[in-house]
């Protein structure tokens, strides 16, 4: 029963590692494609309602 109980334990180890090494690969590509505020809500003018005048 000590047996099953290590091995259990080392699995639930094992899997927690590799969601939080998961986790980190997320977040590192994340970041890698964030785009700034500064960028994304930058006023670009609309050209298209000149030409109506």
């Amino acid at each position: 029963m000590d047996d099953a109980g290590a091995i259990g334990g080392r699995g639930e180890r094992l899997q927690a590692a590799e969601r939080e090494a998961a986790k980190q690969r997320l977040l590192a590509q994340a970041e890698a494609e964030r785009i700034p505020v500064e960028d994304a809500t930058r006023a670009v003018p609309d050209r298209r309602w000149r030409h109506a005048r």
